[in-house]
């Protein structure tokens, strides 16, 4: 990727120059020729795909549609893929919704391949919608690419604030969190949740969840969140928390890296 964003700091000073900033650098990041040509590409070829086959087959077009659904660590998985888009969101046992994750409902709604007999594709707006969805992500990698943890906090203050909002119980809304790597980190590192949670049973992980953001929140409950605000602290804690975590951890790196050279001298 040519594009490279301004980040001068880390931590809450940079994540508050990141959102002064985040609108002029996604422009920038729209204008530079590998986004322009892969739109070009996009939106020339995407109405002529008429099946999850056709868009598997085509290595571009599904490089472009993974990435614009975080999913873009997907891209070797073409049969999994494949089935996702193919099995729809409407029939009893679709793939997608037995998939923890909703990220890949949410690909093969968008795409409609599997409920619909005419694909979501043919729709005019369609290359509009996914290319925005997109350049987006996009413009979060190349954030990832120099701090992660500003790549993960975008997400969040995103997708949190959609499933925030959504239908479903509180209960069910944990359970989507905790299907979702991005947001599980966050809320668990936002939360300070030690490293062992995950091995805690599913339903407990969800109890403890909505026990501690009632502790450090005041209020139980993921639809909490359709407050931007709240999610703002959430994003403080997991930066002040996360950048904490790194930094206790450099001097122990720095420690064993030094055992090592005095083992290797003795030998």
């Amino acid at each position: 990727m040519t594009f490279s964003p301004v980040l001068p700091a880390t931590g809450a000073l940079g994540w508050s120059f990141l959102k002064r900033t985040a609108a002029a650098q996604q422009g920038a990041l729209a204008k530079s020729p590998e986004i322009q040509r892969d739109a070009a590409y996009f939106r020339d070829r995407i109405g002529k795909i008429d099946t999850a086959d056709d868009l598997v087959a085509d290595r571009r077009l599904l490089r472009i549609t993974l990435e614009a659904f975080g999913l873009e660590a997907d891209l070797e998985s073409r049969a999994f893929i494949r089935k996702v888009l193919s099995d729809g969101t409407l029939k009893t046992g679709a793939f997608a919704m037995r998939l923890s994750d909703p990220r890949y409902k949410a690909l093969t709604e968008a795409f409609g391949f599997g409920d619909f007999p005419v694909p979501n594709t043919k729709l005019s707006d369609f290359p509009d919608r996914i290319l925005a969805q997109w350049q987006e992500r996009r413009f979060e990698t190349a954030i990832g690419q120099q701090n992660g943890d500003f790549r993960l906090a975008l997400n969040t203050r995103r997708e949190l604030a959609k499933l925030a909002a959504g239908s479903g119980s509180e209960t069910a809304k944990w359970f989507r969190i905790l299907g979702n790597p991005p947001l599980r980190k966050v809320m668990q590192t936002g939360l300070g949740l030690p490293d062992s949670f995950p091995k805690l049973d599913i339903d407990r992980q969800v109890a403890t969840m909505d026990s501690k953001a009632a502790s450090v929140f005041g209020t139980s409950g993921v639809s909490q969140f359709t407050d931007p605000a709240r999610i703002d602290d959430l994003l403080r804690r997991f930066l002040v928390r996360s950048e904490l975590a790194q930094q206790s951890a450099q001097p122990a790196a720095i420690d064993l890296l030094s055992q090592a050279r005095r083992l290797s001298r003795r030998i």
